[in-house]
């Protein structure tokens, strides 16, 4: 069935995907975003890229950036890196009102720091959907999503079962690593050399207006060569599952992971890197999309109105794509063989954070 899919990687400074550019996979010349909001540049790197996107120019199925530690070290199986400035929002933020505070357009009084920048407790990236996934989630994921807020990030927040679901962390703790100031661009190691910047105080950081900041965000746990989520003591093959639009959908089915970073406070969006699953013959051999796929793709995106798929119920999508009974999966069992493999996991130091 994966062997259908090609996948498509865009990005953009919003939801609207008539907005996105295609992003050019394993590339070490970055693609360039830029809004009233932020400037940024990004660059995406997956390993085992075989179902590449454009066809007719296939980038490299690997990256250089993965033979340098620590991500030959962890085994890490994608990366969302960038470079952004954030642009102070449109309108006086600096007036003064009679007693010397600080006011916006409406009157109301405005927290010191965000005249300057955005709090870092105010800044969050994750994955969001514009409707429900409740009915297409399998069988053990909530076990799952204990397992990765116990060892990936314990700082993520949300609720994947709500009408519009969302699974965010603040930006500054899901980073995996953080450098103030200019990149420095090495396309000997595929791109923006990678910095840590150790936290100490989450609500005495603020990403300041006009400052460049350079960002990894990788990890081993989503294989898209395979389309499978590993985690310790959990393995899940994710085609059946990854946002389909359901069984009976009369439209074709896509596949979506959706990363955003935004703003909690203004709910102000300022880069979504969009990993789309395309039948074969919905691409066209530059990498866009027919006329057709294309429209369904802004129905689910932003686009236009919003189109929600048929709920699943009690049913799963199998490989085949027939309908069958729902697995029943012992979670005790996860979250033990969880335990058993974190246990021996080795854990990089605090003498690669400057």
């Amino acid at each position: 069935m994966a062997d259908k899919y090609l996948l498509r990687v865009t990005a953009g400074p919003s939801y609207d995907v008539s907005t996105h550019k295609l992003v050019n996979v394993n590339s070490a010349i970055p693609t360039q975003i830029e809004s009233d909001l932020i400037s940024a540049h990004l660059n995406v790197r997956i390993q085992n890229y075989t179902r590449s996107v454009p066809p007719a120019n296939p980038p490299p199925s690997t990256s250089p950036y993965f033979d340098h530690e620590p991500h030959k070290y962890n085994n890490d199986q994608y990366s969302i890196a960038f470079r952004f400035t954030l642009k102070p929002p449109p309108g006086d933020m600096s007036s003064r009102n009679e007693t010397g505070e600080t006011e916006d357009d409406s009157g109301e009084e405005i927290d010191g720091d965000d005249t300057i920048g955005v709090k870092a407790s105010d800044l969050q990236f994750g994955n969001d959907f514009d409707h429900p996934i409740r009915d297409r989630l399998p069988p053990g994921f909530g076990t799952a999503l204990r397992i990765v807020k116990w060892w990936v990030d314990p700082g993520l927040d949300g609720d994947p079962y709500a009408d519009e679901p969302f699974l965010y962390g603040a930006a500054l703790s899901s980073f995996n690593t953080v450098c103030v100031g200019p990149g420095e661009f090495d396309e000997k190691k595929g791109g923006l050399q990678k910095w840590a910047l150790k936290q100490e105080n989450l609500e005495k950081w603020v990403w300041e207006y006009g400052r460049e900041y350079s960002v990894d965000f990788y990890n081993p746990y989503i294989d898209f060569g395979e389309f499978a989520l590993r985690l310790p003591g959990f393995s899940l093959g994710i085609m059946r599952y990854w946002d389909g639009q359901g069984l009976r959908a009369k439209v074709k089915r896509l596949h979506r992971l959706r990363y955003v970073l935004r703003n909690k406070k203004t709910k102000q969006v300022y880069l979504v890197v969009l990993f789309t699953l395309h039948l074969k013959e919905d691409v066209n051999e530059d990498g866009s999309l027919r006329p057709a796929a294309m429209e369904a793709l802004k129905k689910r995106s932003g686009g236009i109105a919003q189109e929600k798929g048929e709920p699943l119920g009690d049913a799963e999508i199998r490989e085949d794509g027939e309908e069958g009974k729902k697995e029943k999966v012992d979670e005790d069992w996860m979250v033990e063989e969880a335990r058993k493999k974190l246990e021996g996991t080795k854990v990089r130091g605090d003498e690669d954070v400057d």
